[in-house]
């Protein structure tokens, strides 16, 4: 499916390439400020890289080396990464809506959380072709 196939290219180098940007600045200090304004915990700095990497990576691999990855497994890593991408995102847009969190230091400067809604919606899509696609 020519839909699955090229938004998972983009989760997967966005989610990549946003995990890596988080080490440097300014998204570092406003990935800090994030974290700590939103109370969700310090372990949560190292995890939200580590997760966005770690799926980007994922994808990117299942998508590279398709042909060479048994189908089950290939439907598995795919379907656990948009998932935990949505579990990124709906974690995104917490901390876009939590009051301690200034503008300033979103992305785009703006509170209202399109862009982890947009990645949420990207997702679950994917989630819901990937299911269809493996019961037929």
């Amino acid at each position: 499916m020519k839909y699955t196939t090229y938004t998972t290219w983009f989760l997967a180098t966005s989610l990549f390439l946003f995990g890596i940007l988080k080490f440097i600045n300014p998204f570092k200090y406003w990935y800090t400020i994030q974290i700590t304004n939103s109370e969700i915990g310090q372990a949560s700095y190292i995890l939200g890289i580590l997760g966005e990497i770690t799926v980007g990576t994922i994808l990117l691999f299942c998508l590279l080396f398709k042909s060479k990855i048994p189908i089950k497994l290939y439907n598995y890593l795919t379907l656990l990464s948009f998932v935990t991408i949505s579990i990124i995102m709906l974690i995104a847009i917490y901390v876009h809506l939590h009051p301690k969190v200034p503008p300033t230091v979103l992305p785009l400067k703006i509170k209202e959380p399109y862009i982890p809604a947009f990645f949420f919606l990207v997702a679950v899509s994917n989630i819901y072709n990937s299911i269809k696609q493996t019961l037929k």
